[in-house]
């Protein structure tokens, strides 16, 4: 395949976790177009597993969706962060606990035609309470589910957010086999 040439780039908008783009581009018929799109640091998403082998998974409110969804602790990294403390922070920060032992698992892109995110999954295990700490445009309620309970989530629509869908397609069969 050919790649696109940039022509021109742009920064439309700028935030600790977003660069919001605008490039003139020549596509390899020689036609000229614009693509939009977003450069992040990248996220990490967190399946944390407890003692009895249940899935922690949080309920929030969605602004573009209107509506609730229930989804695997995960979040933006911000400017100089590693895959592993944002991981960490967002455990805390969204159901309060810590992981006394945190393996990455795998890497995908949420949306490859519109960021350039890489997100990286982890398991979490050796979970300990220590408080939660919403943003405070953020709040959370727990979901305990066992692997079938998540399942049919996801087979009723339950369970409709993509990363979520992506991490368990990751983490599934490394939590059956373990």
């Amino acid at each position: 395949m050919k790649p696109y040439k940039r022509v021109s780039k742009s920064v439309i908008h700028k935030n600790p976790w977003w660069q919001y783009c605008h490039d003139k581009i020549e596509l390899p018929s020689g036609k000229q177009g614009d693509y939009y799109y977003v450069l992040t640091e990248g996220s990490s998403m967190v399946v944390p597993v407890t003692e009895d082998e249940k899935l922690i998974l949080v309920r929030q409110y969605r602004y573009t969706g209107n509506r609730d969804s229930i989804e695997f602790p995960c979040g933006g990294l911000k400017q100089g962060m590693t895959y592993d403390e944002a991981a960490r922070n967002e455990l805390v920060e969204e159901t309060g606990y810590a992981a006394g032992k945190l393996e990455a698992v795998g890497d995908y892109n949420p949306c490859n035609g519109l960021l350039d995110e890489i997100c990286r999954v982890y398991i979490a295990r050796d979970l300990h309470y220590v408080g939660s700490r919403p943003d405070e445009t953020e709040s959370f309620e727990l979901v305990t589910l066992t692997t079938a309970e998540l399942e049919a989530c996801i087979q009723n629509g339950t369970i409709w957010d993509g990363m979520t869908l992506a991490a368990w397609a990751i983490v599934k069969q490394k939590l059956i086999d373990s």
